[in-house]
């Protein structure tokens, strides 16, 4: 057994999490988890079947005596976001994710050495794949295993009609203790493309690459109401300073960013200027930094800028590439746009610049907007669509994901908070989350289904500094074998 996980209850769902942990899994790569799920599924005797897509569908039977329960589906998904630490020599392709126990804010937490951890959303799967082993009360079981929810919910779309029998679903996604969800934000991409128009480098120039690093990240929907720093952006004002200068400037490359859904933490640049004036453009650069550090004070105590000369290409881009560039990604909205008039601390709608990438033949940026007011999503990249035109960038719009609207009469939302008052003695919170689920996407698929989603505390889910509460897990594993023999019993 992993010694991270040596002693940790319930032992047959950290076993699973740490299994997990050894297999390849980012988004669109997770062929060798589908294989071992569709091996487990068979070393356990149970009907094991996997779809066009990917999407696996175990099916437990009930424990004795509760046969002709409701069928409920527990549903997660196998993929996850692959980040790491500039300074940190891992392969996702290859390498296993190294677990390690840590303690912090006064308790003890599993994390990952360097990595994304993985329990967004390893943790909700383990739970479902525990019940292979565990000796529970419950009704027939479906483990709903999904492939890439995170870049664009491929598996929630296609999953056909018949592929699922249930219509009582508990989504394990979510990452608050004590909270029960209810609803989610849907959301949508825009695509902004620059062709790549160059000019070749002037003689007198030398190249510096501009590096903004060390930034938290984070969720861009969970985290988005912290305002935390964001490296794109805190880049091109770094850039816009040379810019605005009347000397000499061209951008190389630009990027920043690997996730949609992720605050960027990292972006680089490497720009050409002239060599008389390099001094005074580190210095320029410097102090511009600072200033904008002090900004963000302790939410980003740990952000920093590197500065390190470099040679140049034979070409760069234009002056006036450069610029556009640079005013896009300013001009840009991103962060929290309107708050929930509904649901106190929520954030209702909200837009976030989360990638830019250089290749061979354009530059590409790629914003994620979300609501939970489905036709404001269309507003935000009707406007973002217009600064991207006037910035002299082609635009793409994505059609996104839908939201899930809450039934606050769902027989299934009584059953959970009548279990977690027994358990715990309290009433849980009554949330929705600004962040996409499968259940928007799940509840258009299978009309009528009641879905609830639950999960551990689960802090900077999309980023290195990932790690979840070991106390809370428990409590999460408590919740759902009460839920499943709550159900079971009153058939529901």
């Amino acid at each position: 057994m992993t010694k991270a996980i040596e002693g940790l209850k319930p032992q047959s769902m950290w076993k699973y999490f740490a299994e997990m942990s050894k297999i390849p899994r980012c988004s669109k790569n997770e062929e060798k988890i589908i294989s071992w799920l569709m091996k487990l599924g068979q070393k356990n005797g149970i009907e094991t079947k996997k779809d066009k897509i990917g999407n696996i569908l175990m099916k437990i039977p009930a424990s004795k005596g509760h046969e002709d329960a409701p069928t409920v589906v527990i549903q997660g998904h196998m993929d996850m976001v692959c980040e790491k630490n500039n300074d940190t020599k891992h392969c996702f392709k290859t390498d296993s994710i190294e677990l390690m126990r840590e303690t912090s804010e006064g308790e003890e937490w599993i994390t990952a050495k360097g990595t994304t951890l993985g329990a967004d959303n390893g943790i909700g799967l383990a739970a479902g794949l525990a019940l292979l082993d565990e000796d529970l009360v419950h009704g027939p079981i479906e483990i709903l295993a999904t492939v890439d929810e995170e870049t664009g919910m491929t598996g929630a779309f296609n999953l056909e009609s018949d592929f699922v029998e249930g219509r009582l679903m508990l989504n394990l996604d979510s990452e608050e203790d004590g909270a029960v969800y209810v609803g989610c934000a849907g959301g949508a991409e825009s695509e902004f493309y620059f062709d790549l128009e160059k000019t070749e480098c002037p003689s007198n120039c030398k190249g510096l690459d501009v590096r903004v690093k060390g930034l938290r990240g984070g969720h861009s929907g969970l985290n988005v109401h912290e305002n935390r720093a964001n490296a794109l952006r805190i880049l091109s004002r770094l850039l816009k300073k040379i810019a605005k200068k009347d000397f000499t400037f061209h951008i190389s490359n630009f990027n920043g960013g690997t996730a949609h859904n992720a605050i960027p933490r990292e972006s680089v640049s490497t720009i050409a200027v002239p060599s008389d004036k390099l001094n005074e453009v580190k210095t320029m650069l410097q102090d511009t930094f600072d200033t904008i550090k002090l900004e963000y004070g302790k939410r980003d105590v740990n952000m920093a800028l590197e500065l390190k000369e470099t040679s140049l290409p034979a070409q760069v881009w234009s002056r006036k590439l450069s610029v556009n560039l640079i005013d896009l990604v300013l001009t840009l909205p991103t962060g929290v746009l309107t708050m929930s008039q509904d649901l106190p601390d929520l954030v209702e709608s909200s837009t976030t610049i989360a990638i830019v990438e250089t290749s061979e033949k354009d530059i590409q940026i790629t914003v994620s907007s979300r609501s939970s007011v489905q036709p404001v999503i269309k507003e935000i990249q009707e406007t973002s669509e217009i600064i991207g035109k006037r910035c002299g960038a082609r635009v793409e719009l994505s059609e996104g994901y839908p939201g899930w609207q809450p039934d606050m009469d769902s027989p299934l939302l009584e059953a959970v908070s009548t279990v977690f008052k027994e358990i715990f003695n309290k009433d849980p919170e009554i949330k929705a989350i600004h962040a996409g689920l499968e259940t928007g996407v799940i509840g258009e698929k299978y009309p009528g289904i009641k879905m609830i989603s639950f999960g551990p505390e689960i802090h900077g889910a999309h980023s290195p500094d990932e790690k979840v509460s070991i106390k809370a897990v428990e409590k999460f594993w408590d919740l759902l074998a009460g839920t499943l023999e709550y159900l079971a019993k009153n058939k529901i």
